[in-house]
């Protein structure tokens, strides 16, 4: 019975993809295609970082595979907000000291990341010989993970657009201040008009009061982008501004586990549960791992 089933899966696959071949049906059983979510904000000091850990170790405790990435060349700080010290960065991986499954380290629960740093400036000058190599090499680890996010830096950068032009979606965090909620929306129109393949946003509201305030800072950006963008921007959700975030970060603990019963992460449970049921973004040239770390590194942007 099990193999009749097995056997009904793949004609119906086949007739409904009538052009994929046997090699690709291959490769689809066998490949495990992680989401790759870029998270950035339009400027700093609105919480992205500590919303990007939160986020993965909600995912990661509820049985999802998931890797942080701290893309920030600027001012990488994952590693800081878990309280861990971090012996190895792409730097030795660039260097060819190590490998990246060597580099890959455990945070809190077990969390697996990658710690940003100088490395990250030197990915900007690989040879095309150096790119293919590291990106077989993560490609990889990527296959074993269900989700990949990487926190990009604040702003409009030549790398954040790359790492945006790349993912296959993009979390937007803003806060209730008309400067955050303005550069915000600069950063969704710039990239939604200079991409062909556009990215699939969505908008999460730091800080705020209540629901209501969150609501009306995504209606502020969501009409604005739907008049002259015509993109629809959905709100992913939001957190309350509780000062617990504050203290956990003094102590550098993330908030959901220092104090996992405050408003603030009872929030981030809410985002993690309702993000787990979002179906993954498919974008129209999409070429998976591979893709992204072209767009990404051979700056095709």
């Amino acid at each position: 019975m099990n193999d009749q089933a097995a056997s009904l899966r793949e004609l119906m696959l086949k007739r409904s993809v009538p052009l994929l071949n046997e090699e690709n049906l291959v490769q689809m059983k066998k490949k495990n295609l992680a989401r790759l979510i870029a998270v950035s904000s339009g400027k700093g000091g609105v919480g992205k970082s500590n919303f990007t850990l939160n986020l993965a170790l909600k995912l990661h405790a509820s049985g999802k595979k998931v890797l942080v990435f701290d893309a920030d060349m600027g001012m990488a700080n994952i590693d800081i907000l878990m309280g861990v010290s971090s012996r190895f960065s792409l730097y030795h991986v660039l260097k060819g000291e190590k490998r990246i499954r060597d580099i890959v380290q455990l945070g809190p629960l077990g969390l697996p990341y990658v710690a940003g740093g100088s490395g990250l400036i030197e990915l900007l000058t690989l040879t095309e010989e150096d790119i293919d190599r590291f990106t077989s090499d993560l490609e990889s680890l990527a296959q074993e993970m269900d989700y990949i996010f990487f926190d990009t830096g604040a702003g409009l950068s030549l790398e954040n657009r790359r790492f945006i032009a790349a993912a296959d979606e993009c979390i937007v965090v803003t806060t209730p201040e008309p400067t955050s909620i303005t550069d915000a929306y600069a950063l969704i129109k710039v990239m939604h008009k200079q991409l062909t393949d556009p990215v699939s946003f969505s908008i999460v509201v730091n800080r705020v009061e209540n629901r209501r305030e969150a609501e009306k800072v995504s209606d502020k950006i969501g009409l604005v982008a739907k008049r002259f963008l015509n993109a629809t921007i959905p709100l992913l959700g939001y957190i309350t501004d509780d000062q617990h975030v504050m203290r956990a970060v003094k102590n550098q603990k993330p908030f959901t586990l220092m104090y996992p019963q405050c408003a603030a992460s009872r929030d981030m449970e809410r985002i993690a549960s309702g993000y787990k049921e979002l179906p993954s973004p498919l974008k129209q040239n999409t070429q998976g791992f591979k893709g992204f770390m072209n767009k990404w590194l051979k700056k095709t942007i």
